[in-house]
């Protein structure tokens, strides 16, 4: 079959029409713009072209505008493009302020705006504004002054604060400053029982220092869920003082008694010291006999008499050991 040039014309006409109008429904979002008239949004087409061209998605801006504008919110696609370039989510906020609108909260686009780009979720701020949120914080424990510690569990019920959500502080915030408030409650009460009998003191105690300032809160009551009693921390403090003075103690008389093994040795070393110079004095004695001798100074006589009585002195130092021994002197040698 022989294409004609003018069928070959047709054909090359049909696809390029055809490829207009996939580059003309892709590029240009016409259906959107259908949808926007629909709902009596007036959006320009060219305002969407141009949204293509500055990288907006304009479903993300056509539909929350749809939306606002059927709730009778004064919005601008302006202002939700803007929003939406500095990275705010644009459907949340128009959420949010729908929420707010229902409710009667004054909230402006502007604050909203600010605090979707601060990070916090502006919806759940408004919905936590309508209906109050419960944290529960875990077991705080405090020590009375009678030692005795109390364990107390609370729930705070807050609200939302529209004006103080951009640079408010969070939940943690709260929960830190009412578990101090418990904690300096409880050590201020005189007995452990004293909290136990009355646990709304610690409520109305902490509720009472206005924990919520500077927070994006408001405290509306602090409830104690539970009170319990743990351990007794002074007595084990006591103990514990008790066991450190006993180990100071020891080893203050371990380093007594280490002095006095230690003066002991000396004393020992000294008398081992004296008895060398006594055996040593001992052994100068022959050589200044054989040195008398020698010089005439004592003769023989004087010599056999000096050794009789060494010999009587050892026998009477042997008769000495007997009797310390239990033996008697005055037997005989046969009735030993």
């Amino acid at each position: 079959m022989v294409l004609t040039s003018s069928l070959i014309a047709t054909i090359i006409g049909i696809v390029v029409v055809f490829l207009a109008l996939v580059v003309l429904f892709t590029f240009v979002p016409v259906a959107l713009w259908i949808s926007a008239l629909a709902a009596g949004v007036k959006v320009s087409i060219f305002t969407l072209v141009g949204m293509r061209l500055r990288r907006v998605i304009p479903s993300r801006i056509v539909n929350p505008l749809i939306k606002a504008h059927k709730a009778g919110l004064p919005v601008t696609i302006n202002q939700f493009e803007s929003h939406y370039l500095a990275g705010g989510n644009v459907d949340r906020v128009v959420n949010a302020l729908i929420a707010a609108h229902r409710a009667n909260i004054a909230l402006t686009f502007e604050r909203c705006a600010a605090i979707d780009l601060a990070g916090r979720d502006v919806l759940q701020a408004v919905q936590m504004s309508v209906n109050p949120k419960v944290i529960e914080t875990p077991f705080i424990a405090g020590v009375a002054m009678n030692g005795i510690e109390v364990k107390a569990k609370a729930r705070i019920t807050v609200r939302a604060n529209i004006d103080r959500l951009v640079g408010g502080a969070g939940e943690e915030t709260i929960v830190a400053r009412v578990g101090e408030g418990i904690v300096s409650t409880i050590g201020s009460s005189k007995s452990h029982t004293d909290v136990l009998e009355n646990p709304d003191s610690i409520s109305q105690t902490v509720l009472s220092k206005g924990l919520d300032s500077g927070t994006a809160f408001e405290i509306l009551s602090i409830d104690i869920a539970d009170v319990d009693v743990g351990k007794n921390i002074g007595a084990e403090l006591q103990i514990e003082q008790a066991q450190a003075d006993k180990n100071i103690a020891q080893a203050k008389a371990e380093e007594r008694r280490a002095m006095a093994v230690a003066s002991e040795q000396e004393m020992i070393a000294r008398v081992q010291e004296m008895k060398a110079k006594v055996v040593e004095a001992e052994a100068e004695v022959p050589m200044a006999m054989a040195e008398a001798l020698r010089t005439g100074n004592i003769g023989i006589m004087d010599y056999m008499n000096y050794k009789n009585i060494q010999a009587d002195t050892g026998m009477r130092d042997s008769i000495g050991k007997m009797n310390q021994n239990g033996y008697d002197t005055n037997k005989t040698t046969d009735e030993k």
